[in-house]
Parts: C-alpha cells; structure tokens; sequence
C-alpha cells in the first residue's frame, strides 16, 4: 500500500563512504529509521568516522516511496450507485440576468457506468434529494447502495461506522429501499466513477457551452447521455454502457408506487392550551405534556407531531386552510382559567388549605363567574 518504504541502488560517480555499511543501512531503512538514527549506531556500532551529512545523502538516495496502492472495486449489477455535486455550464440567471455556474449533480451506477445528470442554481436537503428520485425513475429502478460524499445536504455528522444522516435525506432513501453508505473523509477515490463521470461531463459535453436555462442545460444533458455517453465503450471494462445497463436493469429494485412526500421540520413547545403554533395556525399537541418540546413536520396538506427525542408520531392534522385556525376538538378544550383567577387562588392558598379548598370549589362548580364570590 501506499508509504511502504523500497530501497532502490545508489546512483552517484563518486564512492560514498558509508558503501561499506550498505546492507545494514539498507536493512535500517526498511525499518524507518531516519539518518540521525542511523549515523549514531554507526558510530557506536561500526567506529564510523565520516561525517553526518555523508549518512544523511547515502539514505536520501536509497528512500523511495512507493506509488499509492488502489483496490479495484467491482459490484453486483444494481448493487451500488454513486452521487456527486460537480460545476455545470454557464447559465443565464433568471433574476439577474447574468450568466453563472449551477451545481451539476450526477449519480452514475458502479456497474454499467450509466449516468444520470441535473443541474439546479442552490443546493439545500430537499434539492439534493429530489434528483435521485429523479434518477431512480430515469434508470427505471433504484439500487441498493448509494454513496454520496459528506455534504450537509446529506450527512450531518460523518462517521466511518454510524454516519448521521439528514432526516429528510434518510427518509427518502427508506421510501425507495436504498441504504447509504457515505464515502471516508478525504477519500474521493471510494466514489471515483462518479468523479470520472462529473469531469467527463464538464470537458466533454459542457466545456466551452452556454445556455439561457436550466431546463435547456438539463435537456442537453439527457440527450448527450443517450446519443453519446452511454453509446462509449469503457476504457477498462471494454463495453459498451448501454449494453452493460441492459444487464443491469432487471436487478434493480422495483419503485414505490408513489413518490416521497417531502416535507420541512422544527421544534415547537406545546403551550397551555396543549396546542403548537405551526405557520400562523394551532394544532392539537396532546397527549403530549404542556411545555414540553416536540418535532412538527410540514407537508404539502398535511402536519405531523412527533416526539422529539424518539420520533415516535403524536398527531397528525390536515394544514389548516388559514392563518389563526385552531385544530383543537372540542373533547380536548380544557377551561383556561384567566390570570386573575391564578392570583385570587394563590391569595387563598397563603391565607389557608381550608380556604383555598373552600375557593376552590366554588370555581369549579360556577366557573369564571364565581371570581366574583371569592
């Protein structure tokens, strides 16, 4: 692998003076000695009366470090794709009006080397997720693995082990049956057919090209795909693409019937009316407990409650068709005493449990209108 020290034979006209000791100097540098090392043993050792810097020159020589070793990975038809974000051609911006570089994402298949490409102006979890959708019904069928690199977008803490993903990422994989298995950091060779992919695409069908959208771009880009990219021969497996995805297609995972539901997400406190406010709107939250936190998710028509800590669903609801709607059933409206009933109770408390119970009851059985008893 790459580092492994070789020793190679000393090229120089002149004799150098540590020549008599090579083979142990030799044997030294396949251990990693260094120089220093080496001189003071020499010294000690052998009576070696020549000076360091003849040590130093005689090692520089024999050091060579050897070229970097690389597994060739090879996988299943439909085992393993692999995702990337590359720099698209230029492209005139809608609002600007100025021409500027999109994102270029590409997931091209292990197997076949089929590519699947699209460009968008801004990357965010939502637009990094959609284009593998996209791709997975293009390929008509999804694969089993996916690697990504370590972007936000899709891994918020990487880890060689147990990466943490976004959840809205994770929750698209799940929906079409897809694991990821994001690549090592600092390790862009883990995905290099993805990379060759990108640079292919940029020095092939993009270099020197520019368009007035972005649908334009994309359309381009389908049609170099199939007119030209997947009619190459590979350079190493020496096939065509499109006859290896022909083998490829018929293992790949069948889709869902439908597509992701997507959907953004935060935190909300479950107020005393045990309802959250979501856009402008209240949803019941029960049986969450009042001040507690919980995750809402907002969809298209609909929001979910769910526990903070486990995900676990609390409610659901449809999204309220305006702002200030409450969604709160009437079994679960609980009276509210006001401010004013929280003091005289408190007052009534200080002056004594039989007083405070006395109180007490006459609210509940009269309500807000038995504050003018108390």
């Amino acid at each position: 692998m790459g580092g492994d020290l070789v020793v190679e034979p000393v090229v120089s006209p002149a004799r150098s003076a540590c020549e008599d000791h090579r083979a142990w100097i030799e044997a030294q540098v396949r251990l990693g000695r260094n120089a220093t090392a080496i001189y003071q043993e020499l010294v000690d050792r052998f009576g070696f009366s020549h000076r360091y810097n003849s040590v130093k020159r005689f090692c520089r020589h024999l050091k060579h470090k050897a070229p970097e070793a690389f597994d060739r990975l090879e996988f299943r038809p439909a085992e393993e794709a692999q995702v990337d974000y590359g720099e698209g051609a230029l492209t005139r911006d809608p609002l600007s009006g100025r021409y500027r570089r999109p994102r270029l994402f590409v997931m091209t298949l292990k197997y076949s080397r089929r590519s699947f490409r699209r460009v968008v102006w801004k990357s965010s979890t939502e637009a990094w997720a959609r284009p593998h959708e996209e791709a997975w019904r293009s390929f008509g069928g999804s694969c089993r693995y996916v690697v990504p690199d370590n972007l936000r977008e899709g891994v918020i803490t990487p880890d060689l082990y147990e990466p943490e993903l976004n959840r809205l990422y994770a929750a698209m994989l799940t929906h079409y049956g897809v694991v990821a298995d994001p690549a090592r950091v600092r390790d862009p060779n883990r995905k290099g057919t993805v990379e060759n992919a990108i640079q292919h695409t940029q020095s092939t069908a993009l270099k020197g090209r520019r368009f007035e959208s972005l649908d334009d771009q994309n359309a381009f880009l389908a049609r170099w795909e199939e007119t030209w990219a997947s009619q190459r021969i590979h350079g190493r497996t020496k096939r065509q693409v499109q006859e290896m995805f022909e083998e490829e297609r018929p293992h790949l995972q069948p889709l869902p019937l439908t597509g992701f539901r997507y959907f953004s997400e935060g935190t909300r406190t479950v107020q005393d009316d045990t309802t959250v406010q979501v856009a402008g709107a209240w949803y019941a939250a029960r049986p969450a407990p009042i001040g507690t936190l919980v995750l809402v998710r907002l969809y298209a028509h609909e929001i979910e409650i769910r526990d903070a800590k486990t995900l676990a669903l609390i409610r659901r609801h449809p999204r309220a068709a305006h702002q200030g709607a409450v969604q709160l059933p009437d079994a679960e409206r609980l009276f509210n005493p006001s401010r004013q009933t929280h003091r005289i109770l408190a007052q009534a408390q200080a002056i004594g449990p039989h007083t405070h119970a006395l109180c007490q009851g006459l609210f509940e059985r009269r309500g807000r209108p038995g504050q003018r008893a108390l």
